[in-house]
């Protein structure tokens, strides 16, 4: 009984440990920088971790565009983040990243309604819901969390573009995740089913937005639009829940109490969009606040471009279109 009772306490003992480490080493971002005239869409901006990156954004004036395809969801964050910050520039607009229509829809409206974009927080994502494929015949998982925020990005390129002024870059970030580094890019399986193992179809998605935002960068150069990765760490968000409700729940607490709560997830997409020096680097990957490595193959330029042009001809764009998105309006 003695013997139980002190492995029991020295797991307790090295559980708090781990806490009181982790959490004392999560960074914060430090930027005051104010928003005032600028505008910000942040994706899945309506709950998590994006919540939270879009609230903060309106505390500092920005106008602030959340997106998600949940309309009571949506209706209500902005509720919430209006009440909360008395920012009442603040809109929600339908966006369902597993549907190349509603991302071109989406899109199209933010080219027609504003005159300006300053950040495109690409954060919404999935966990894994399970192994099928959309109407576009891509894997889900990498649907929402690469192939949609793909499509986006360059739809919205044109206005970004626009922004975008020397010494004040308008900036794209882009959600990777530290299992970027268990992801294979296999051009020709992405998005098959019954292939791969869910986790690791979604650290396929993940090192593809880093390889994503090396090829945008190069493609890039010259303008005044930067695009960079961050990695949130471990965060107990109700992402989990696609794995099972009691499972998820369990995780979802571990994280949140031992590693990050969705607010300090948060800080490094906020560092990413806010701090100065952010500004002036493209293809860099963030993680507590500082730039640290990717995996060593998401930097390989063979890989990259073959991605890329399997990518453009997956989300149906023709070449003109591709040419226009990076004309600025």
């Amino acid at each position: 009984m003695y013997g139980v009772l002190l492995i029991i306490a020295t797991v307790i003992i090295i559980a708090l440990s781990v806490a009181v480490y982790q959490k004392s080493t999560n960074a914060i971002c430090i930027s005051r920088r104010r928003l005032e005239g600028r505008t910000v869409i942040v994706t899945g901006g309506t709950a998590g971790m994006g919540l939270h990156i879009a609230t903060d954004l309106a505390h500092r004036g920005a106008r602030v565009i959340i997106a998600c395809p949940f309309e009571d969801e949506g209706t209500n964050a902005r509720k919430r983040i209006i009440q909360e910050t008395e920012n009442k520039n603040v809109s929600f607009k339908l966006l369902d990243l597993a549907s190349l229509k509603s991302v071109r829809q989406f899109a199209a409206d933010i080219l027609k309604t504003e005159d300006r974009l300053d950040i495109l927080l690409n954060n919404a994502g999935v966990g894994v819901p399970g192994d099928f494929l959309t109407a576009e015949k891509t894997h889900f998982i990498m649907q929402v969390n690469y192939y949609g925020t793909f499509l986006l990005t360059l739809l919205l390129l044109p206005l970004l573009m626009k922004t975008g002024k020397p010494g004040e870059s308008s900036r794209i970030i882009t959600t990777a995740s530290f299992l970027h580094m268990i992801g294979k890019v296999d051009i020709e399986n992405l998005n098959r089913t019954n292939y791969w193992n869910k986790v690791r179809i979604y650290g396929n998605s993940k090192i593809c937005l880093v390889l994503f935002a090396n090829e945008l960068t190069k493609r890039l150069k010259d303008s005044h639009v930067v695009i960079n990765n961050v990695d949130p760490g471990l965060v107990g968000t109700k992402i989990f829940d696609s794995i099972n409700k009691v499972y998820g729940s369990i995780i979802t607490l571990t994280f949140f109490l031992f590693f990050k709560t969705p607010w300090q997830g948060a800080q490094t997409a906020l560092h990413a969009a806010l701090d100065k020096k952010a500004g002036v680097v493209s293809g860099a990957y963030f993680m507590n606040c500082e730039i640290v490595g990717a995996i060593k193959r998401a930097y390989c330029d063979k890989t990259a471009k073959a991605l890329w042009e399997d990518s453009v001809r997956l989300v149906k764009l023709t070449k003109d279109e591709v040419d226009l998105c990076f004309k600025s309006l």
